[in-house]
């Protein structure tokens, strides 16, 4: 009966063999090298076009207003700067000067949408 079970590193030092060495370990890879070719590589141009349709699965709809588009980054900013924000707290030292650094990347950008919000009300 075969042996289904993985190597673990409690396991591995009694398999001497390396993975891409073993029969079934080369079957597998050479199976996940095919799916994360057809997943990862891009598609081989035909006629200077690609074939592939890129996934729709978000979208925005283009009848939507620019204010309103403004005003939806402006509250994803403000949620991303709350959640670095948060994680800041939880960390230290340099980790956290980082955090903080991108805090303030997030609210530059917030104040910027901010203005331009501003000027697309004003018009």
């Amino acid at each position: 009966m075969p042996d289904d079970t993985l190597d673990t590193p409690e396991t591995s030092a009694v398999h001497s063999t390396p993975p891409y060495l073993c029969g079934d370990s080369k079957r597998f890879h050479k199976a996940a090298d095919r799916a994360l070719d057809h997943y990862l590589k891009p598609a081989p141009r035909v006629d200077g076009h690609n074939p592939r349709k890129p996934a729709m699965i978000f979208i925005v709809d283009p009848e939507v207003d620019n204010e309103t588009l403004l005003a939806q980054v402006c509250e994803l900013l403000a949620s991303a700067n709350a959640m670095v924000s948060d994680l800041a707290g939880l960390m230290e030292g340099t980790q956290r000067n980082t955090m903080l650094a991108v805090q303030q990347v997030i609210m530059l950008g917030e104040l910027a949408v901010n203005r331009a919000l501003d000027n697309v009300g004003a018009s």
